[in-house]
């Protein structure tokens, strides 16, 4: 039987911390927050490899190493409210209720977003709000937002999230697919969005941040 606190702790000592996380709170709900309940059972002993989980209709757990990176690059303060994009089943919400004040978790199909909501209640957490709509909409209802993090791939550059960051906020997300991909981290500072390229990685293409087809003459 596999000892999951056990596996936390690798995970963190292998592969959070030797790849320049040093966010000790980060660092905290990492080692609290149990990622196998965010898996499919039958992919719990999976749970804390060096690799993207499968959830189910294309989402994925991002590898762990790559999402603590993302949230550090956020530098994410007690009280500012979060948006987390293609949330899954909740398992990044859950890491950024530990260091935000509230956690708005977007889906795009229904049962996901009411699963990501029955976790977070089931583990304690009652900052997380799970929400349905088209990932490339955001949430325009509880915007602004000091933080943005979307956990996938996107051909196509956010621009309707990046209209929802607050003054001073924060938006990662990995642009472009495959190997070529990299993390970006937008800011917005008076009124201006600035952007720089932080470290590669890959995720799982999100559909409603493909590029349109191009015209062909």
């Amino acid at each position: 039987m596999i000892d999951f606190a056990d596996a936390r702790r690798t995970m963190v000592d292998r592969q959070i911390r030797p790849s320049d996380v040093t966010d000790p709170d980060l660092i905290t709900a990492m080692l609290e927050v149990r990622r196998e309940r965010f898996v499919p059972a039958a992919q719990a002993s999976l749970a804390y490899l060096d690799r993207d989980i499968p959830i189910d209709g294309g989402r994925v757990l991002l590898k762990p190493m790559v999402l603590a990176r993302m949230i550090q690059a956020m530098s994410i303060a007690s009280g500012e409210r979060v948006l987390d994009v293609a949330a899954g089943t909740g398992y990044a919400a859950a890491i950024l209720a530990r260091l935000a004040g509230a956690v708005v978790a977007l889906e795009d199909e229904p049962g996901r977003a009411k699963r990501c909501g029955e976790l977070a209640k089931e583990i304690g957490i009652a900052t997380v709000t799970a929400v349905t709509g088209p990932l490339n909409a955001g949430w325009p209802a509880l915007a602004p937002y000091d933080a943005i993090v979307v956990e996938g791939a996107c051909e196509a550059e956010p621009r309707e999230l990046l209209s929802q960051l607050n003054e001073g906020g924060r938006l990662v997300v990995i642009m472009g697919t495959g190997p070529d991909g990299k993390v970006k981290l937008y800011r917005k500072d008076r009124g201006e969005l600035g952007s720089r390229a932080l470290f590669d990685a890959s995720g799982p293409a999100l559909a409603a941040f493909a590029k349109a087809p191009a015209f062909v003459f």
